[in-house]
């Protein structure tokens, strides 16, 4: 799994979590919704930190719990 895949993946285990939608995720964590539905749907690669540090605030979680998932751990991206 690359980190893109691992990315999207958190974030659907985040809205599972949070029993929302991503529209709403994205609104309480104050981005535009195209924004991260680029991401998931493939049109634009891994979101900036920032972006993630957004969705965690979002999500009332740390970056430290975002990234906490041994899938991350394990991604084949090269430099």
């Amino acid at each position: 799994m690359n980190l893109d895949e691992a990315i999207r993946k958190r974030i659907k285990e985040l809205l599972v979590e949070n029993k929302t939608t991503l529209t709403a995720l994205c609104l309480n964590s104050n981005l535009t919704p195209s924004t991260i539905f680029d991401f998931m749907s493939k049109k634009s690669k891994c979101p900036k930190v920032i972006t993630i540090k957004k969705l965690c605030m979002g999500a009332n979680i740390t970056l430290q719990q975002f990234f906490a998932r041994d899938y991350f751990n394990d991604n084949n991206d090269t430099l």
